[in-house]
């Protein structure tokens, strides 16, 4: 490619061009998505297979295999994703009927779910619109004005523990088998949820005919509960990060919400294709339309987005802490940061001169400092430090 065939990036003029640039991308190969779907069902079927068959023979070490089993049961949710945003076939029928059967497998009622997740599409980074489809995050003046009871229970639910192990279990066995914050949006969440649950035991209790109670549950549960762990590990880190953006009206605006309150979480080959390359978030935000398999193609032509947003698996630890927005910082911070006494601002005039940036001076110290010198100039004397002479 010459460098005037080099596809010109709107990071270089306005953030709103975006949305157009990425509409070449949009369109799905179709016989590449059936077989995205093949090498994702068929060895999950074979490894959930395996592993009960294993088990129900008294070989406990077929559990080992369900770990697997998660892997290509989260891959599967992510197709059920692009599936919910039309973009996997392109085709509304294919779409929508691929998504509901794969729904019985991850636990998740289709149409409920793709409502709950098209609005936090549309208010994602929106402090005005928080609460659905999102991880719950408080500001830190909301934190403050709670009580003592509410804050314990937003922290029990900011807890690592509660948020990705008691969490999945919660969600995707009980939350999502109620229209929960729709049961009075019509009909379709409920006709989703109930049909869901319906094919849900009829399946659970086909497969406990063959392999029995006790195997089925084992296995089920444990790939589920995996999955599901990871699944919500994924879509917290997607928006839980250092340089996260939020905003309110009409500062808040859709494409800045999108690059920059997104991220760009970069994995290894085989976690980038069992994830199905959700990691390259801030452009699924821009763009859900866009096919997973082609969001690389995004990143190789428009390598600077590579930049925005961007997070190793190392550096995504040190999120789980980042707990509340601080709108004064404009950042995530932690609940000791919180804690903290008042930080401001000060500039100050080098010895060169020259104007020295703003920087965060501790008031205390600050005070503690000027106490001192107050001392030397009323002449009071310091204390002698200890073994020294007086």
């Amino acid at each position: 490619m010459s460098l005037t065939d080099a596809p010109i990036s709107p990071l270089r003029g306005s953030e709103r061009a975006w949305p157009k640039i990425l509409a070449a991308y949009r369109k799905p190969r179709r016989g590449r998505s059936l077989l995205e779907l093949m090498v994702t069902l068929i060895p999950f079927v074979a490894l959930w297979t395996l592993a009960a068959l294993a088990v129900h023979h008294g070989f406990w070490w077929g559990m080992a295999l369900t770990i697997p089993a998660a892997g290509f049961l989260l891959r599967l949710f992510m197709i059920q994703h692009d599936c919910g945003h039309g973009s996997f076939f392109a085709h509304r029928k294919a779409d929508d009927w691929t998504g509901r059967l794969i729904g019985v497998l991850t636990f998740t009622p289709y149409d409920y779910w793709r409502r709950a997740h098209a609005a936090h599409h549309a208010s994602a980074g929106n402090l005005d619109e928080r609460g659905v489809g999102d991880i719950t995050t408080l500001t830190v003046a909301e934190y403050r004005s709670l009580s003592r009871s509410h804050r314990l229970a937003y922290r029990l639910y900011r807890n690592p523990f509660v948020m990705f192990g008691i969490g999945p279990i919660w969600l995707f066995l009980f939350k999502q088998r109620l229209p929960f914050g729709m049961m009075r949006s019509g009909m379709e969440p409920w006709i989703s949820t109930m049909a869901t649950n319906l094919a849900i035991l009829v399946l659970a209790l086909g497969l406990v005919w063959l392999v029995g109670f006790e195997t089925f549950m084992l296995v089920q549960l444990s790939v589920v509960v995996l999955a599901g762990s990871a699944g919500i590990w994924l879509f917290y880190v997607q928006h839980q990060f250092e340089e996260t953006h939020w905003s309110q009206k009409p500062q808040w605006q859709f494409q800045d919400a999108a690059l920059h309150g997104s991220s760009y979480y970069e994995l290894p080959l085989v976690l980038r294709w069992l994830t199905a390359n959700i990691g390259i978030h801030h452009v699924h935000h821009l763009s859900s339309r866009v096919p997973y398999y082609r969001l690389p193609e995004v990143l190789r032509d428009y390598p600077e987005l590579r930049s925005i947003g961007h997070i190793t698996i190392l550096e995504s630890l040190s999120c789980v802490k980042l707990v509340l927005w601080d709108e004064k910082r404009q950042r995530l911070i932690s609940f000791r940061e919180a804690r903290a006494k008042p930080l401001r601002y000060r500039t100050f005039k080098e010895p060169s001169g020259r104007l020295r940036p703003k920087t965060l001076i501790d008031i205390n110290s600050r005070l503690a400092k000027e106490s001192i010198f107050r001392r030397s100039v009323t002449g009071a004397t310091a204390r002698p430090a200890r073994g020294q002479a007086t």
